[in-house]
């Protein structure tokens, strides 16, 4: 039916306290990045922190700037591991 999708979730779901960590290569300065204030290093990978319901969006405008994500994993494993060091 017409408007049962726009039905209202809790505000304490758990997908919206979620957040990953894209490690993403091959970035690369090209027409859409030049508008950046900023360079972007395509010399390794780099680790960019995103929250769950943002992940298309955020896959989409990495392969619109030429990078390849190559691995994705949440952020609590990330900070784990960092503590441990």
């Amino acid at each position: 039916m017409l408007g049962q999708s726009a039905l209202t979730r809790g505000s304490s779901s758990s997908s919206d306290n979620r957040v990953f960590v894209y490690e993403v290569e091959g970035l690369r300065q090209n027409d859409q990045t030049d508008n950046n204030r900023y360079q972007i290093r395509n010399s390794s990978t780099i680790l960019i922190q995103v929250p769950y319901n943002r992940m298309n969006d955020e896959m989409r405008r990495i392969a619109r700037l030429g990078g390849k994500i190559v691995g994705i994993r949440p952020a609590s494993e990330v900070s784990e591991s960092a503590s441990e060091s």
